[in-house]
């Protein structure tokens, strides 16, 4: 019985961190319709996302211990060692274009602002750092608990992590117009490519 809510709660936070992360990446087309406190209001959307993704962490863990009863190995055959590498490797590669991404986004990673300009550094080469970084920490983590389902189950996140980056790009075009269709169509979405927008 554990297992069966563990996972469903694994399913509803993930659907509920999705919706909560598209509300927080759309602040111009909110500000339509509620005005300028739209950017508070996808502020508090976006802490809202990051308290689902410690949940969806806290599922992951919790299948570990609560596994489904299905026809699927609980743990890697090759042992925990080498998930525990494998799982060291994607942190690294994951983690430094995320917190690379966080340090040129600035406060506008949690604090959407009017203002804002387009981000540098990172972002003249990729359009989507932190979405890329972040949605491998999902294999890094079921690696860390030597899960073979977790892994399949982080494939999951592609779509959601697609779907929040659409959604988000529709509100950059409200927000700055020509100057982003440009950036977009001169700069890799998920492959780094150099930017004409400098």
């Amino acid at each position: 019985m554990i297992a069966w809510l563990n996972f469903a709660s694994l399913v509803i936070s993930s659907l509920i961190f999705l919706f909560l992360y598209i509300k927080s990446v759309s602040p111009a087309a909110m500000e339509k319709k509620i005005g300028e406190i739209a950017y508070k209001k996808a502020g508090q959307y976006r802490i809202a996302a990051s308290i689902l993704m410690f949940i969806i962490f806290a599922n992951y863990i919790l299948y570990y211990f609560y596994p489904l009863p299905l026809p699927l190995s609980k743990t890697f055959a090759w042992g925990w060692t080498i998930s525990i590498v494998i799982g060291v490797l994607i942190s690294l590669l994951g983690g430094s274009l995320m917190f690379r991404g966080i340090k040129d986004a600035g406060e506008e990673t949690m604090v959407p602002k009017k203002g804002h300009t387009l981000y540098g550094g990172i972002y003249k080469y990729l359009r989507h750092p932190q979405a890329l970084g972040e949605v491998t920490l999902w294999w890094a983590f079921a690696f860390f608990l030597n899960s073979p389902f977790l892994v399949i189950w982080s494939f999951v996140y592609i779509p959601i992590f697609a779907l929040m980056c659409f959604y988000e790009e529709k509100d950059l075009v409200i927000r700055y117009g020509d100057t982003y269709r440009n950036y977009r169509d001169n700069t890799g979405l998920f492959i780094p490519r150099k930017g004409s927008c400098d």
